[in-house]
């Protein structure tokens, strides 16, 4: 579930593509396992095509640094360090500490170190749902309190692992359009990774952003208008099994070590930048049957769907 842009339009190369439109250029590439657009509202190609490429590697950088599944990089070290502490830099200790702040925020629901649960509940199409004992033992290695920081080390006891997926995407969004906005602040652009917006210069008459129907997929529900400001979507419209006619949607209360009961089919949530939209959606989500009451308290415009 995503909210869509053009969506028959994404290229689905890894290369990047640039289409003209009557208010300027579609850029379009995919990283980070989404189809990834960049709407900009400018005259000049020569000028559409760097701010695409600015969008697409400031993507792939962050894709290749921080996704759990690239062997090598800096979080498989950290995932199979051991035991033993791994050195960071300030991006990464920025990253943490904001997932600290999640983890804090939601009473321990949002937790970037219930890896080892994804890990079990793999949301593959598996017909059967993981025994209690060995998610009781998983359980042991879930906890956020118990990874240490320091200003340049993380570490992590034996058998725990993180994965930024529930972060890294929104931080990207938010990234990207920063710098495009840096060096064309008199542009309107909007940025969108996989339904995950951020619009950084004010557009006079707004950018029209379609919310899919997690009913009916790929089919915008309700159209938004975005001048300036992000958007976020969590749900589990797309990544969910059944088992003996019970849905298990893939957003797992690090708790219990079961994924949420009563959750919404998905939430968006529209906030001043990405990274925030995309932490109060997920948080949402994690209330289960008080998504909308939690974020009503937040005071954000957001839509939810239920089944």
């Amino acid at each position: 579930m995503s909210a869509n842009l053009s969506r028959s339009e994404t290229n689905t190369d890894s290369d990047i593509s640039l289409q003209p439109r009557t208010w300027g250029f579609l850029g379009t590439f995919k990283a980070m396992a989404s189809p990834c657009e960049v709407l900009m509202a400018v005259p000049d190609e020569h000028v559409a095509m760097q701010m695409l490429q600015v969008a697409y590697q400031e993507a792939k950088r962050i894709e290749q640094k921080f996704s759990r599944f690239i062997k090598g990089n800096l979080i498989w070290q950290i995932n199979h360090a051991n035991g033993t502490a791994i050195p960071i830099d300030a991006e990464t200790l920025h990253l943490l500490h904001f997932a600290q702040q999640c983890y804090q925020l939601s009473d321990g629901a949002f937790d970037i170190s219930a890896c080892p649960l994804m890990t079990l509940w793999r949301f593959d199409g598996q017909k059967t749902i993981p025994n209690q004992r060995d998610i009781n033992q998983t359980l042991q290695h879930v906890g956020l309190n118990n990874i240490s920081l320091s200003q340049t080390h993380i570490h992590m006891p034996v058998g725990m692992s993180v994965d930024f997926g529930g972060i890294g995407k929104e931080y990207a969004v938010d990234k990207a359009a920063q710098m495009i906005a840096q060096r064309w602040p008199n542009h309107s652009v909007l940025v969108n990774f996989g339904g995950d917006i951020a619009c950084p210069n004010t557009k006079s008459d707004g950018w029209q952003v379609g919310i899919e129907n997690p009913q009916k997929l790929d089919n915008a529900a309700a159209l938004l208008t975005i001048r300036q400001g992000a958007l976020a979507t969590s749900g589990t419209t797309r990544r969910y099994i059944e088992v003996d006619g019970k849905r298990y949607g893939h957003i797992i209360n690090p708790t219990t070590g079961y994924p949420i009961e009563q959750a919404p089919l998905s939430v968006t949530v529209l906030a001043p930048n990405c990274v925030m939209a995309g932490m109060l959606a997920t948080m949402a989500m994690l209330k289960g049957p008080e998504a909308e009451a939690f974020l009503q308290q937040q005071g954000v415009d957001f839509k939810v769907f239920r089944g």
